[in-house]
This record gives structure tokens, sequence and C-alpha cells, in this order.
């Protein structure tokens, strides 16, 4: 084992936030604000408040539109984000839905091109037949994102890093440029790969930092939700209304979790950060794989700016495996502690095929023009041993090579195409 791998993987990068575990275990979940003094917030399974007269009520009145247990969590990952306001949702795809729709027909919107296969899909085949003018366009070149933003844009969508190609974006410069030419355009940054212990998007300028809480948020692979935490109070009224109007909320046993999820999200990240940076150059230095893309390694062409803007990196590596098809199917089938399966964050470690998983629905020229690849592999690197980690890595990866081309080939057929995307 390298032994500069048991070295502070964090050394170079922004110091860790303030306070953050304190607020993680503490905000929002005052035992004084129940009768029984409970320390751990209760699950509030009614649908509806006794009210002592019509419209007066102690502060809930139908659980969709405020419930107990959610508030908590919403309190919690507020104070997480630097924010004054959070807001839970059923999906990390209904935050996107909600927040879509504070446009009308007419509006503009620019997303970054390479995003999660899911946010492609909804802007591209939903908000497009919803009358949005969508266009996609490379963020980390900010001439490409100034050319694309037009008298009728109202929203930029960024991704960072990227999903599944580890792209970095500056989002300090991102909402200088797009403010600068307009400050009613709202950006938005999807944070789900860092979560709020990583990256604050809403500190560097951004107006909404969204997550798919499903992931490290989260952590445990146990719950789908969105979240969204913004500052400005005007924005924070336009969404509460739309959560509530909409009708995209999670349930209250799905809060809990989540709530409970963050409790340990600081000591999780820094494990999947420890592990994650472990696995990054034993796989750099591999013959059997052709590149890596991970942002803590020097060699991501974006290592100062996640230095500059992140504490630290998540467990997320990408990486092409030499061969073809055959060889990364191979790879996949010769895991034995990394499953092989959709979604990403939580403890377990997975891999999976972005072009015939994930991302399946972005169309192949596009893929192919992002890199997304038969050989990619995105890693989500969990909380196991790193040994036990890197064991597994190795032998799949010698099964691979002893593949001759012509076994497991599985073709990216149309069928696989529809298939995937989760």
């Amino acid at each position: 084992m390298d032994p500069s791998s048991q070295s502070d993987p964090s050394a170079g990068f922004l110091p860790p936030l303030p306070s953050f575990a304190t607020r993680a275990i503490h905000v929002g979940q005052e035992p004084e604000q129940w009768r029984c003094m409970a320390v751990v917030p209760p699950i509030s399974l009614s649908t509806t408040f006794k009210q002592s007269s019509p419209g007066e009520h102690a502060g809930f009145e139908y659980s969709r539109s405020g419930n107990p247990t959610r508030n908590c969590l919403e309190k919690a990952v507020a104070a997480l984000d630097g924010a004054k306001y959070s807001l839970a949702f059923a999906s990390g795809l209904a935050a996107t839905m909600t927040i879509t729709n504070m446009l009308k027909a007419g509006d503009g919107l620019v997303c970054m091109n390479d995003v999660y296969g899911g946010t492609n899909r909804y802007f591209k085949r939903v908000a497009t037949q919803q009358g949005l003018e969508v266009s996609f366009a490379d963020c980390t070149k900010l001439e490409v994102l100034k050319a694309a933003i037009k008298p009728n844009t109202k929203l930029v969508w960024v991704e960072t890093p990227t999903n599944p190609t580890m792209k970095v974006v500056d989002i300090k410069a991102c909402a200088d440029a797009i403010h600068q030419i307009n400050k009613e355009i709202i950006l938005v940054v999807d944070n789900t790969f860092m979560s709020a212990y990583f990256q604050r998007p809403l500190s560097l300028g951004a107006d909404i930092c969204m997550y798919s809480a499903t992931k490290y948020m989260n952590g445990h692979s146990d719950v789908v939700m969105g979240l969204v935490s913004v500052v400005d109070n005007s924005l924070y009224e336009r969404l509460k209304f739309l959560q509530n109007a909409i009708g995209a909320v999670p349930s209250p046993f799905d809060c809990y979790l989540c709530n409970r999820g963050l409790k340990t999200l600081h000591l999780r990240m820094k494990q999947h950060f420890k592990n994650a940076m472990a696995v990054a150059k034993f796989l750099e230095a591999d013959p059997r794989v052709e590149k890596v893309i991970f942002p803590g390694l020097p060699s991501h062409p974006q290592f100062e700016l996640m230095k500059r803007q992140c504490t630290g990196c998540p467990g997320m590596i990408t990486f092409y495996i030499k061969g073809q098809l055959s060889h990364a199917n191979a790879f996949l089938g010769n895991l034995k502690l990394f499953a092989l399966a959709e979604s990403l964050g939580g403890y377990e470690s997975l891999a999976e095929h972005p072009a015939i998983m994930t991302h399946a629905s972005v169309p192949g020229n596009e893929r192919e023009e992002l890199g997304i690849s038969d050989t990619l592999i995105r890693l989500s690197v969990g909380l196991e041993d790193e040994e036990d980690i890197i064991e597994d890595l190795k032998q799949a990866l010698s099964a691979a090579v002893s593949t001759r081309p012509s076994s497991l080939v599985k073709t990216n057929n149309n069928k696989c195409q529809q298939s995937g995307i989760s």
C-alpha cells in the first residue's frame, strides 16, 4: 500500500467548515419543541392537525403543507448549507421539477452539458414540452456560458463535479458572470456529489443549492429524497408555495431517516475521501487502467480550482479501463465487494457503467462528445476497509485483462438505452 494514502487527503483544500458537526447534530433537534422533551425528533405520521378555531392552528394544518418531522430536517440542512431556508422534496428530480416550475412558457434555461442523465432527460423531454427553451453549454468555459445566455434566460443549472466525467465548474466565476449579465437570472448548483460538508454553493454566489439527498446527505441507500436551500426570502416564498401546490413532498419517515443520516455526514465524508484517494492512486498507477478522473488528484485538470472552492472530495471516481466494452463488462461482472448498481453516496461501494445504466437516455452522439464511452466506469467508493476495497478492484481488473474480446460482450442497444436511467 502506498504510504501516502495514509496521509491527510484534505491537505491543501479549504479548511473544514466551523461547527459543522455540532450544527448537524443539534440544529432543529431541540428537545424543548416537544412536550415529551424527546432528544431524537419523533416521526409525526399524522396527515392533519386539529385547529382551535377555523384558520387558527399550532403551526401545522395538513402534512403536505408542513410536517413537524420535515421541519426538523429542513432546519438542519439550512444550517449546514449556510442558508436561511431549506425545503425537502420526494426526490432529487421532484426538487428539479419544482425549481423549474418557477419558470413560464417562453423562458430560457441553460444547463451544464454534462449532468446526471435524469436531469438531462427531464429538461429535454419534459421541460421543453411545457414551453421552456432549454440549451446545454459547457459551463467550465465562461465564454461558452456567457454566449449561451439570451434575453429570455431565467435560470442556469450547474452540476459540479459533473456526473459522470467529474468536470469541475467554478461556481463563483459562473455566478459573477451570470449576475453581471442579468442579476435576476437564478443560478442553481446541484451539490449532490459533494454534500454540504465538502462544498457550499450559496457562499460562492449560487442562488439555489439542491441535492438528490438519496445520495451522501442521507448516506444509507434507504431514502429517496431531494433538498433545496436558499438565502433569499422571495425565492424561498416562491419555492415554498410550489412545494405545497405541487405536493412532491417526502414522507415523515423518510425525513426522519435523512435527518438521522446528517448526524454522521462529517464522519462519513472524511472516510469516503480517504478511501477514494487511496483507490484513485491505486487505479492511476495500474497499467490496466487508461485514465483516472478524480478531482483530488493533481492530474485532474481542475485540481487547483477544486482546492479553492471545496474542503475535500467525495468518494466518486470515474476511470477508463483499457480495452473495450467486453473488458468493462468483465471487470464489473467480477467485482465481489462492489455492488453493480445505480445511485451513489451510500456507505457501501457501488460500481456502474454510465453508458448503459445511469446515462442510457442521453443520445449516443452526446455521450461520445462528453466522453461517456463503453470503457468508462463510475465508482462510488464506500466506507469499507481500504485494503478490502482495493483488493476487490485488483482482482476484478485481473479478471478483465484475462477476458478475450469476444466474451461477455453486451451491445449498447436501444433496449439497454431505454432500461437504465434511474
